[in-house]
């Protein structure tokens, strides 16, 4: 780790990556971080979100062109496009990841909106790709909200899949290890009362996700199988129902794997209290080893 406690409270220039289950509190952490401004008490946070650079960098014309397909299905707009007498274009945003998830998809039954389950794993893999990228990135990120826009602090908002695309028990692993030479990894553990309340919160709304290959290999078929069902009738939104808590018991280990050798980890109920900087500073300085 680049901090112990004292040096973490000395230090002029603080960096961290917070990671975990999304909907735990990384993004507020950061946005509130980026909020405070250069004020008194040395304020001036740089906020990196990771998925907002998936969605830009590595992933905005898969999404614009998913966009202009469905666009050219509908007459009018068709002719507009091919005249070049519009622009279409995705309006992603740190607090709005929409147009990522909505191109991500769900697999399962076309008049329900799903993917082929083929066309599926394909955006899967450009997802995998695109964050392991927009993770290299953090560190040119870091040198820029110095050089250009003079800012001293760091703070990067990794996706809740960041385990997925890393070996946590590798000490090897490449992008842990670049990490963890340029900020303190930060887990967000959520409680057995977060997780329930993440997946009522995700049966009201299921939303599209990033999967590892193997486990999503599993849950596809292991779905299928229970229900009795070809690929082209699953209920899109079952399916990821189904799998949404399975998916969660899988990345925990992981993300304890990722804290237990690469960083540290902050209760998700004390981020829930944290109101500005000062307290930021002191949830993470109770982390840190003396």
């Amino acid at each position: 780790m680049i901090y112990n406690r004292a040096d973490w409270l000395a230090a002029k220039r603080r960096r961290v990556l917070l990671f975990g289950m999304s909907g735990l509190g990384k993004t507020y952490l950061a946005s509130m971080l980026r909020a405070g401004g250069a004020g008194a008490g040395g304020g001036g946070w740089f906020h990196y979100s990771v998925d907002y650079r998936i969605g830009t960098r590595y992933m905005g014309e898969h999404i614009a062109d998913n966009f202009k397909r469905e666009a050219m299905k509908v007459p009018f707009l068709r002719e507009l496009l091919m005249s070049d007498s519009v622009y279409i274009a995705s309006n992603i945003t740190f607090d709005n990841l929409a147009p990522l998830s909505t191109y991500l998809g769900k697999p399962g039954d076309p008049d329900k909106g799903g993917l082929a389950f083929g066309e599926y794993q394909r955006r899967q893999d450009q997802h995998r790709e695109a964050e392991k990228a927009a993770l290299r990135d953090t560190r040119p990120f870091i040198e820029r909200a110095g050089a250009i826009y003079d800012l001293p602090h760091f703070v990067c908002d990794s996706g809740g899949s960041i385990c997925e695309v890393v070996d946590p028990d590798d000490p090897a692993d490449p992008i842990l290890t670049r990490l963890s030479e340029d900020l303190l990894m930060v887990w967000i553990e959520g409680s057995d009362a977060h997780t329930d309340e993440l997946v009522r919160r995700f049966d009201r709304a299921p939303k599209p996700m990033y999967y590892q290959p193997g486990f999503l290999a599993r849950m596809w078929e292991g779905y299928r199988a229970e229900r009795g069902l070809s690929e082209a009738q699953v209920d899109p939104d079952d399916f990821v129902r189904w799998t949404y808590r399975q998916a969660l018991d899988h990345r925990q280990p992981r993300y304890a794997a990722m804290a237990r050798n690469w960083g540290v980890s902050v209760r998700a109920e004390d981020v829930a209290l944290v109101r500005d900087e000062k307290d930021f500073t002191s949830l993470i300085a109770a982390a840190l080893p003396a």
